[in-house]
């Protein structure tokens, strides 16, 4: 029987994605490709006990903590957007995230979570006329309630419908 190991790092409870959730989820075989639904610039938001003002990434999938966007994984976010520096621009941005255990703080090697720069793809479902959502997203275009870039981002539409 293989005997349960505890991270040190998980009694310093997170509200945020940190290394030990990610070293757990990969020890899981749990999917460390992830979407974000939105980033918000949050302003004196508590993180690690201290408040600062910080781009938070917020999941597609509720179980994901949300990440606190550093520098680093801004600027890797902002190129997956296009270059767009806009954080309105960066939802439903696909990622995959690694613990890197070489990232300093204060001039101690500490570990953090970073986003790779080679932006994964994620198999969307096929929205064809046979669909059974076809007609409420055709309805939504039609009447304003969406566009089709924004349908796009959930589903794969060929050219020819």
């Amino acid at each position: 029987m293989k005997k349960e190991k505890h991270h040190f790092r998980k009694v310093f409870k997170s509200d945020h994605l940190g290394i030990a959730d990610i070293e757990e989820m990969a020890e899981q075989g749990k999917s460390l490709v992830m979407e974000i639904k939105q980033v918000k610039q949050e302003i004196g938001v508590k993180v690690a006990g201290r408040k600062i003002d910080a781009n938070i990434a917020y999941f597609t999938d509720p179980t994901i903590k949300p990440l606190v966007l550093n520098a680093t994984n801004s600027k890797q976010v902002k190129k997956f957007a296009g270059g767009s520096p806009f954080v309105e621009d960066w939802n439903n941005i696909v990622i995959e995230v690694f613990a890197d255990l070489s990232v300093q703080m204060k001039g101690e090697t500490v570990g953090g979570v970073r986003i790779k720069p080679i932006q994964p793809r994620i198999n969307k479902p096929q929205l064809t006329p046979a669909h059974k959502k076809w007609g409420a997203a055709r309805e939504a275009v039609e009447t304003g309630g969406a566009t089709l870039e924004s349908i796009r981002k959930g589903w794969d539409i060929t050219a020819e419908n």
